[in-house]
C-alpha cells in the first residue's frame, strides 16, 4: 500500500473479527480511512461500534484479521511485537481514558519513562525535557508529586506530556475526556487544539459529540463501518467542515431483517442514511423504492411538516445499519447550509416510481411510463469514460441519474458544458439520422460511476409528438420509469 505524502495514516479493507461463544463478532468491517498530517480527527460512535478497535489497530495494539494498516509509511500490521514496541516509541504518543500513570513514580518520572525506553539522550537531557513538557501543560509545580496527589484533570495533563515525550508525529487518544467533568474536559480539548496548531496530528476517540464537532474532522463509526463516504454520497459535495458538523449529530441505528424503521402516518422525527443493507419504502403495502448504502430517506415529512406518507422497513434476509439525524438538528443544519438541500431535492425527484405515478397520474401517462420502462436502457460509466464520440449516431434520449456528463470542446481539451444529475441531453436524437457533434464523457471528477438512462429516439419522438409532454417532462418520466423497483437501477 503506497500512501502519498499527504497521508499519515492509511487503512485499507481493515476487518477485525473476535471469536465469541455465539460465533465470530465483526468489530470492524472492511474499513477504509486516511488521515493527513496536521489533522485533528474525532472518532465517534455508540459503545461497541468499533471506535477503540480502530484506534488499537492504528496504534499496533491490536492486529486486524484482514486488511492493511499503514502509519508514517510503515505497514504496522506486518510488524512483530518487538518491532511494534520500538516503532510506537519513535512515532506514536498514546493517551488513555484513565491516564495509566504508574502510581509509584513521580509525575516527572512518568514523563521521562518513554524517553528511557527509547534511550533518548542522557539522564539530564531526559529530565530537562520532561520538566519542559510539564511546564507546557502547566504541571511543572507538581513534578515531584505522585499521581494520587493530583486531580484527574491534572493526571490527564501529565499523560499528554508523557505522550509528547519522544516528539511523535501522531497522537492517539482513546476517550481522553471520558472520566473528566465537562469543564476539565474542555480544558484538555483546548490543549489538543493548541497541539494541532503547533503541527501535531491527533486521532481522538470521544463519546462527546459536542466536543467532536470542534475537531477539524469527524469520523463516525456505526456497527464496525466508517460512514463518511455514505454521508458524502447521500448529501452531495460537502466540505470537510460541513461533513464533520453533520456527522457529529448523526446517531447510528442497527436493525434486524424485517424491522420497521417508521410507519405510514407516524410523526416525522428523523432523517436517515443507509450505511449497510437494504431498506424498502412501501406505500399502502406496495413497494415504492429499495434503498441501499449511500441513499437517504425520511426527509419529506421533515421538510413539509406532514406525517410519514410511507412505511420504511428493513428488507427480508439482511440486517441494516443506518445513521439518523433528529428533526431539530436536520432543520438547523439545513438552515445553516450544512446540508445540501439541492441534492436532497434531486433525490426526492429521482425516487419517483411507476407505483407512485400510478397513484397521481392519469392512465395515458402510466402507459407512457410502462413503454419507457420496456424500451429504456440503463448504463454506467466509470469516471473519464467516453459516452459519445463525434460522429456517433445520436439516436437516443438521455437522462443523467447519478454523477455528471461533460461535453468537451472541439479541441477536446476543455469542458464546454456539464449535465448534472436530473438533466437530459440527446435532443438531436429526436430527429432522424442525427449524429453527435461533440465528445461526451463521464466526468473524471465524479466520486463514482456516472449512471445514465436512455430510450431510442423513436420512442422519445412518439412521447413528445403532438400535445404530448415536453422533453423536460419526458426526462422526469424516464427517471421514474428507470428508478422503479425491479429496474436495472435498483
Amino acid at each position: 500500500m503506497n500512501e502519498s505524502n499527504d497521508t499519515l495514516v492509511g487503512l485499507r479493507g481493515v476487518t477485525k473479527a473476535y471469536e465469541t461463544p455465539a460465533g465470530p463478532f465483526l468489530a470492524l468491517r472492511g474499513v477504509d480511512l486516511t488521515v493527513g498530517p496536521g489533522e485533528f480527527v474525532a472518532v465517534i460512535g455508540k459503545s461497541g461500534s468499533g471506535k477503540s478497535t480502530l484506534i488499537n489497530a492504528i496504534a499496533g495494539i491490536d492486529r486486524p484479521t484482514d486488511g492493511e494498516v499503514t502509519v508514517t509509511g510503515t505497514r504496522v500490521d506486518q510488524l512483530s511485537e518487538d518491532q511494534i514496541a520500538r516503532w510506537r516509541g519513535d512515532h506514536l504518543g498514546v493517551i488513555f481514558q484513565f491516564f495509566q500513570l504508574l502510581p509509584t513514580l513521580t509525575l516527572l518520572e512518568n514523563v521521562m519513562l518513554p524517553m528511557e525506553f527509547a534511550r533518548r539522550g542522557s539522564a539530564a537531557q531526559r529530565r530537562a525535557r520532561a520538566l519542559a513538557l510539564l511546564e507546557r501543560v502547566e504541571m511543572a509545580d507538581h513534578a515531584d508529586k505522585l499521581p494520587s496527589a493530583v486531580s484527574g484533570g491534572q493526571q490527564q495533563r501529565v499523560a499528554i506530556a508523557r505522550a509528547l515525550a519522544n516528539d511523535p508525529v501522531l497522537i492517539v487518544a482513546d476517550e481522553p475526556t471520558g472520566s473528566l467533568d465537562a469543564r476539565t474536559a474542555d480544558t484538555i480539548f483546548q490543549l489538543f487544539e493548541e497541539l494541532v496548531d503547533q503541527g501535531k496530528t491527533i486521532l481522538m476517540v470521544t463519546h462527546d459529540n459536542d466536543l467532536a464537532a470542534r475537531a477539524s474532522r469527524v469520523v463516525l463509526i456505526s456497527d464496525g463501518e466508517v460512514v463518511e463516504s455514505h454521508v458524502r454520497r447521500a448529501l452531495g459535495d460537502l466540505s470537510d467542515a460541513q461533513l464533520g458538523e453533520v456527522s457529529a449529530h448523526l446517531e447510528p441505528v442497527v436493525l434486524d431483517a424485517g424491522a420497521e424503521v417508521f410507519a405510514e402516518g407516524a410523526t416525522a422525527d428523523r432523517f436517515y442514511i443507509v450505511v449497510r443493507g437494504t431498506v424498502e419504502i412501501r406505500r399502502a403495502g406496495d413497494l415504492v423504492a429499495e434503498l441501499g448504502p449511500g441513499q437517504h430517506f425520511g426527509e419529506i415529512g421533515l421538510l413539509t411538516g406532514e406525517p410519514r406518507n410511507a412505511t420504511a422497513v428493513v428488507a427480508t434476509g439482511t440486517e441494516a445499519s443506518l445513521v439518523a439525524l433528529g428533526a431539530a438538528d436536520f432543520r438547523r443544519l439545513a438552515a445553516e447550509g450544512h446540508l445540501d438541500q439541492d441534492a436532497i431535492a434531486r433525490v426526492m425527484r429521482e425516487r419517483l416510481s411507476a407505483h407512485t405515478l400510478r397513484e397521481v397520474m392519469p392512465d395515458p401517462v402510466v402507459a407512457t411510463v410502462d413503454a419507457l420502462s420496456e424500451e429504456g436502457r440503463h448504463e454506467s460509466f466509470e469516471p473519464g469514460a467516453t459516452i459519445l464520440r463525434p460522429g456517433d449516431p445520436a439516436d437516443r434520449f438521455y437522462v443523467v441519474l447519478d454523477g455528471m456528463v461533460e461535453v468537451m470542446s472541439a479541441s477536446g481539451d476543455t469542458v464546454a458544458y456539464r449535465y448534472r444529475a436530473g438533466r437530459h441531453f440527446g435532443t438531436r436524437g429526436l430527429a432522424p439520422d442525427g449524429r453527435s457533434v461533440a465528445l461526451l464523457r463521464a466526468s473524471p471528477a465524479s466520486d463514482g460511476p456516472t449512471v445514465i438512462a436512455s430510450v431510442p429516439g423513436s420512442v422519445a419522438r412518439d412521447v413528445v409528438a403532438g400535445d404530448g409532454p415536453s422533453e423536460a417532462h419526458l426526462a422526469r418520466l424516464l427517471t421514474g420509469a428507470m428508478r422503479r423497483p425491479g429496474s436495472a437501477s435498483l
